[in-house]
């Protein structure tokens, strides 16, 4: 301590030299001292004295306060002297205007240190390992400091955490910490390391952060919390931001859901404080970061239907339709609705039906465009109601249909009562304030946007101009505001309204030939359009050439040659006349070279610092893109180039016809190829469902049967009681049987008997012919052959065989009639010689009955059974048959791969004698060659090359032989 108290007392007296001196002591003291309490010392005197010598302690003490964070781990007080130390030493937080430092040096100082700090990467882990400790005096100043680093060199200290183990891991582990003051450091740490880094922003993501700052925010309060709350809601951007999937992690983990309570804002008159509006203002903007149109449309089509599905749309347009709200939340409201329902259409109904709590209650859509329309309004605020207009009729064919049809003369309400969406839009297209003419012009363009039908429909307004006149149509309103030009005083910029005008006049033209044809049948337009893209006007005009060029490309490109007096030829050749082919295309792209043209295209929303900059629109912006080219190509063409390309139209379109007719085709069938596929497996099942219930009705039948030969046993019974006679009972239980089958066989008899007399009477007509023919004179009747007579006497023979089948048939007949009166005179007289109880046959009657009629009802289930079971196996066997078809074409094709496969080992077999043929043919040619080689004979060089593989064994053994001649000399 006296020691400290000399050097705290030297640094006071002596002049700024000797701070120098007492700092390299001190350095010395923590580097040499044996004693942890005078190495403590010396850190507390360095720690005091790193503010105001900076730039000396970090010289200095660095390496040396480095080593006690590596050596004193044991001692808390003194890591954390060091650690504060540091802090002082890199961090620019506290740093004051240090007068007497000249140098501007000292503003770059944190940023040197840092670099020093981190060359060495085992410090930046040796400090993540301390923020392990739950020491206060260690822990807080550590993660003081490593905030420092991030912010001083944030890239270089992330890529070192992340390939530390574990390193992102320890640093979560602050957002648990009871201790308010670590965790509220710990969300800033966790700000600066997840800026601008995909892989940190993943592992924060996945390490349970969502929950854990979620957890934070509802516990502050929400909206209502503090600066807390504000830090969070920072991170959770910095994690979102431009993540796709920490943004589908979000989303999965239904973390949406937990945002809605953020929006239920108190009573309107309690007040906004500043805090609470700036919370409120970053969960707006955090919701838009979830279903930006950056997004992938899938990613951001989900959250929308999350959004809706959890209430919390519904909670923004409450926040959107109260009252007392202050104006940049509205505007970020406004804002944030506008993407949340952009292309969702279930969310774009709902923002449809919402109405504002007035008397009477109007629909929120007209509430808003009275706000865009109303120049008392902030430039802002009418900038985010016109891109929640735009974001309400993107690709909303519906919303658009509705609100062309406020302007159609059938739906105008005649009272005035109410004003509508249309009515709004067309007082702003024709008031003298040219901000909210460009307004309603784009607003109306994005209601005819890539929508045909309501192109041709908006043809049919008809406007009321002034009392006593005809009313004029929209389109020709139009286009005569358009050619008064400058000489209507307006309010605002000069070209802003006839700019919003061409905009709107070149998407309603565009892919609309009806509209082209309606807008060219004015001779005073063309004339216009061509006068204002010949003249040679200042800068600022050009912009308004470059869209009147435009909209007369367009005239061009779209013209159906309906109007013969301004047909495609014609129009070009007036171009040419009056203006100049080359002039027309560079007057044209007078507009993609506007310095405003690039920064509209960027992003939808249109957001400008002023009225001044608001020239283009976002969608107009990809049209004037996709026609510039076409409509360049489309002057230069000559008439038979333009016939020859819609002759290839035609053909293209009936090729797609077809094309799409197949395909309708195919997609029929092999619709129908499913629902066979599905009622051949119902029908299995059905099959098999039948066959059980068969064999169940058949045991069922079996029962009943069983059942009914039962209660026959039984009668029988109960009848030999009250009968004795044998006879009696024979007839109560066997005669009735026994009479029906005798008057079967009666009746059959008796078809038998009339059968026979009808050969009877065929064989007497018979006889009297031949007896006529014998006994009529007649000249052959001596020369009658032997084999008449015959025939005659076979005759004869058979009718005497059929009288006496007639005489004993007729005698077993009438035998049958006296046994069936003589049984029925017997069971007669047995019914009255014992009389049966009415009771018992009544109960036996009504038994009998119903045996019968559940027998009946069973044999007509079976019978229908047996039926579907038939209809069942007839489709199996033409299932069969196809299956058996297809085997058989198999069998065919394999038989066709089996001869294939003969044919090429013999062509194979072919090849190989081939060679075999070859080579002996080079060996007689090498043979013939050796022998022209021994006469004498010169050979060519080409063939000694092709015999050179043959030769170079010989060749060798020449060689051999020299080498063995020199080594013997």
């Amino acid at each position: 301590m006296n020691f400290l108290r000399g050097v705290m007392g030297g640094q006071s007296a002596g002049p700024q030299h000797t701070e120098a001196e007492t700092i390299q002591k001190l350095c010395d003291r923590v580097a040499s001292s044996t004693l942890l309490d005078d190495r403590r010392d010396a850190v507390r005197a360095l720690k005091s004295l790193s503010k105001k010598y900076r730039l000396e302690v970090g010289i200095q003490a660095m390496e040396h306060l480095i080593h006690v964070l590596q050596t004193d781990r044991s001692d808390s007080e003194i890591i954390g002297y060091a650690l504060d130390t540091l802090y002082n030493i890199i961090s620019n937080d506290d740093e004051e205007e240090v007068e007497e430092n000249s140098t501007r040096q000292s503003e770059d100082l944190g940023s040197q240190f840092t670099e020093i700090f981190i060359k060495q990467q085992e410090n930046v882990t040796l400090l993540l390992s301390l923020l392990e400790e739950f020491d206060f005096h260690v822990r807080w100043p550590g993660v003081k400091l490593l905030t420092s680093l991030l912010k001083q060199l944030g890239p270089q200290v992330q890529q070192i955490i992340l390939v530390s183990p574990m390193g992102v891991s320890r640093l979560m582990d602050l957002l648990a910490d009871s201790r308010e003051v670590i965790r509220n450091d710990g969300v800033l740490l966790l700000q600066a390391l997840t800026r601008s880094n995909g892989a940190i922003q993943k592992i924060v993501a996945f390490e349970n952060a969502f929950e854990r700052l979620l957890d934070i925010i509802t516990d502050e309060g929400n909206s209502d919390g503090g600066i807390v709350v504000e830090d969070c809601l920072i991170l959770l951007q910095n994690l979102l931001k431009n993540n796709n999937s920490n943004q589908n992690f979000f989303k999965e983990g239904s973390y949406i859901q937990r945002m809605k309570p953020w929006f239920e804002v108190g009573d309107e008159n309690s007040g906004w404080s500043a805090q609470e509006v700036t919370n409120l203002h970053l969960m707006l903007q955090l919701v838009r970061v979830l279903v930006s149109p950056t997004n992938p449309p899938g990613a951001t089509s989900s959250c929308q239907k999350a959004m809706f599905q959890c209430g919390l749309l519904q909670q923004l347009c409450t926040i959107l339709m109260a009252t007392g709200v202050p104006a940049d939340i509205l505007t970020e409201t406004i804002n944030t609705v506008s993407e949340v329902i952009r292309g969702c259409q279930v969310n774009q109904d709902y923002f449809a039906s919402v109405n504002a709590p007035s008397n009477p209650p109007r629909p929120a859509i007209v509430v808003l465009l009275m706000s865009m329309v109303n120049e008392r309004q902030p430039f802002v605020l009418r900038c985010a109601v016109l891109y929640c207009f735009q974001c309400f009729l993107y690709k909303n064919q519906k919303g658009q249909g509705e609100i062309v049809s406020t302007l159609l003369p059938s739906t105008i309400d005649a009272t005035g009562s109410s004003v509508s969406a249309g009515q709004l839009l067309c007082g702003g297209l024709f008031s003298t304030d040219s901000l909210s003419n460009w307004c309603a012009a784009v607003a109306l363009a994005h209601a005819l946007q890539e929508n045909a039908t309501q192109k041709e429909q908006l043809l049919r307004v008809q406007l009321a101009t002034s009392i006593g006149n005809p009313p004029v149509s929209l389109l020709q309103q139009c286009t005569n505001i358009l050619s008064q030009g400058d000489k209507i005083d307006r309010r605002g910029s000069k070209i802003q309204t006839r700019v919003g005008l061409l905009m709107l006049l070149c998407t309603w033209l565009s892919n609309c030939p009806i509209a082209v044809t309606h807008f060219l049948h004015n001779s005073a337009n063309v004339p216009f359009l061509t006068g204002q893209i010949a003249e040679n006007l200042g800068e600022e005009e050009q912009l308004v050439q470059g869209l009147c060029a435009l909209l007369l490309g367009i005239s061009i490109y779209f013209n159906d040659n309906s109007l013969e007096s301004y047909m495609k030829e014609k129009l070009k050749q007036l171009i040419e006349k009056r203006i100049g082919k080359e002039n027309f295309i560079e007057k044209l792209g007078f507009i993609s070279k506007h310095e405003l043209y690039s920064r509209a295209s960027q992003k939808p929303q249109p957001n400008f610092p002023s009225p001044e900059y608001m020239i283009f629109d976002h969608e107009f912006t990809k049209l004037v893109k996709e026609l510039e080219g076409v409509i360049t190509k489309a002057i230069y063409k000559s008439s038979e180039e333009d016939k020859k390309e819609e002759e290839v139209k035609k053909t293209l379109e009936q090729h797609d016809n077809i094309v799409t007719h197949y395909k309708n085709v195919i997609r029929e069938q092999d619709l129908q190829l499913e629902e066979l596929k599905q009622q051949i497996s119902t029908l299995k099942c059905q099959n098999e469902q039948l066959q059980t219930a068969v064999t169940q009705q058949v045991s069922q039948i079996q029962q009943h049967k069983d059942q009914y030969n039962l209660l026959k046993v039984q009668l029988g019974k109960d009848n030999q009681h009250q009968v004795s006679s044998s006879d009696g009972a024979q007839m109560n239980g066997i005669q009735p049987e026994e009479i029906g089958r005798l008057q079967e066989e009666i009746e059959q008899l008796k078809s038998n008997q009339e059968l026979l007399q009808s050969q009877l009477a065929e064989k007497d007509s018979l006889i009297e012919n031949l007896k006529s023919s014998l006994t009529t004179p007649d000249t052959n009747e001596a020369t009658a052959s032997a084999g008449e007579s015959e025939q005659i006497a076979e005759l004869k023979q058979e009718l005497t065989t059929l009288k006496s089948q007639l005489i004993s048939q007729s005698g077993e007949m009438t035998k049958l009639q006296t046994e069936k009166q003589e049984l029925l005179q017997k069971t007669e007289a047995f019914a009255k010689s014992v009389p049966m109880p009415i009771e018992s046959e009544t109960v036996i009657a009504a038994k009998t009955a119903d045996v019968e009629g559940r027998l009946s009802a069973l044999l007509q289930e079976t019978e229908e059974l047996k039926n579907e079971i038939k209809a069942l196996s007839e489709e199996r066997d033409a299932i069969k048959e196809q299956l058996d078809s297809s085997n058989s074409t198999i069998a065919i094709l394999q038989n066709e791969r089996n001869k294939l496969e003969v044919d090429i080992t013999d062509s194979k077999k072919e090849q190989d004698d081939l060679l075999v043929l070859l080579a002996d043919q080079d060996q007689k040619i090498f043979s013939l060659k050796n022998k022209l080689k021994e006469f004498g004979h010169p050979i060519e060089e080409e063939d000694e090359l092709e015999s050179g593989d043959q030769d170079d064994e010989d060749d060798e053994d020449e060689d051999d032989s020299k080498d063995q001649g020199h080594i013997q000399l």
